[in-house]
């Protein structure tokens, strides 16, 4: 940036968010912190670090001379995050509340809140980056230059305008400069370890989460031969791909099973091949499982998605192209063909539909399928149906 800016910084108690801080401190920038809080249905449970992160943004605040502001976005949050996120439980999916968040609280409400500030950027602690392109006038958003902490997939749903107001300092950064930095400078969240949980649930066991919001319909576990092995608690409970859990552990592929399974090449078929949840059959209330990390069921070399959003600023041209239908994954080599009409939960709409080099595993209706030209990040979609191998 050519001139000092007001910015206004998300510290959420993380050594991440801290170190950005010091950073546009350091450039000269005036900085102000702000603690978000995005959920208080259990404040005082084990769970919840809420209390415990603004102690510790409050410190990282102190070290760094600037001022910090506690703001409550909960009311936006069950509104338009939690809500959808129980909605696609409810129908069946797995959504990623995380990308939702992103969009609707951290770049919009947060954001919002921050231009009354006076800000004139925004900036958080992830690992990304954004860029002006001079030749097409748009914001681009870049992969993190860590690979193995890159989290553009996680902001693809944000638009030009959020971009634009946008700084990601840690993104140029590898994690371990970033907790050198944190160390040199007396940061007390120095050796914080990362958060894993879900953005407002946290660390706690999910399925007991989600059975207060959820309602429970028992019902059959079935194998690729039709047998009943097992009885699930409510196909929200379950993930395609899922090999915890299920309860089924001990039971064994037999005769003519077992020579399907050792002919699809899977070692070791029998008693001790894994389990997986390959397919949630919504009108029949049944859960089919297959043995084998590479059975058909969980490969696909088709996806199509709707809920469209490109961060480019514009829908790309069809072609060839990487994508992620998972967040750590690594980018799979993909045609793309955007598609006028889809089947999504709300009727038809816009879409696109990928189809892959390589068999993917596990993709996951809910989840979104995020489209990459080299380091770029161009947007994506939430997957509405795949196509399974062939057999």
């Amino acid at each position: 940036m050519s001139h000092l800016t007001r910015v206004v910084v998300g510290l959420s108690g993380g050594v991440d968010s801290a170190v950005t801080a010091h950073l546009l401190k350091q450039q000269g920038h005036e900085v102000i912190g702000i603690f978000m809080k995005n959920w208080e249905d259990d404040d005082d449970s084990e769970y919840c670090s809420s209390n415990v992160d603004f102690v510790d943004a409050a410190a990282v605040a102190d070290v760094l001379g600037i001022e910090i502001e506690h703001v409550n976005f909960a009311a936006d949050y069950k509104d338009r995050v939690f809500s959808e996120f129980v909605r696609e439980y409810q129908a069946g999916r797995t959504p990623n509340p995380d990308i939702l968040c992103n969009a609707e609280i951290k770049f919009k409400s947060f954001l919002d809140h921050a231009m009354r500030l006076g800000a004139e950027k925004i900036a958080t602690g992830h690992y990304a980056r954004v860029r002006l392109n001079a030749t097409t006038g748009r914001h681009e958003l870049l992969k993190g230059l860590d690979p193995s902490k890159d989290q553009s997939y996680f902001l693809h749903r944000l638009n030009q305008a959020q971009l634009s107001k946008t700084l990601f300092p840690v993104g140029e950064l590898h994690k371990t400069e970033v907790r050198r930095i944190a160390e040199e400078i007396g940061l007390p969240n120095a050796k914080k370890k990362d958060s894993t949980g879900i953005c407002f649930i946290g660390e706690r066991p999910f399925r007991e989460f989600l059975n207060r919001y959820i309602s429970k319909e028992p019902g059959p576990i079935k194998d690729p031969s039709g047998r009943t092995i097992g009885r699930h608690v409510g196909l929200s409970f379950y993930t395609l791909g899922q090999r915890q859990g299920l309860g089924i552990g001990g039971i064994k592929a037999k005769g003519a099973e077992m020579k399907a399974l050792q002919a699809q090449g899977l070692r070791g078929a029998g008693e001790h091949t894994p389990w997986f949840v390959a397919r949630k059959d919504i009108p029949n209330n049944t859960l089919w499982v297959v043995q084998g990390h590479d059975h058909p069921w969980l490969l696909s070399p088709q996806l199509q998605a709707t809920d469209v959003s490109w961060c480019s600023g514009q829908p790309p041209a069809p072609g060839a192209y990487a994508a992620k239908t998972r967040y750590r994954q690594a980018d799979a080599a993909c045609s793309y063909l955007p598609l006028p009409m889809v089947e999504s939960q709300v009727g038809t709409e816009l879409g696109f539909e990928l189809n892959f080099a390589q068999d993917q595993w596990a993709v996951t209706p809910g989840q979104s399928a995020v489209l990459y030209d080299g380091e770029v990040c161009l947007g994506g979609g939430v997957i509405a149906s795949r196509e399974t191998a062939r057999t």
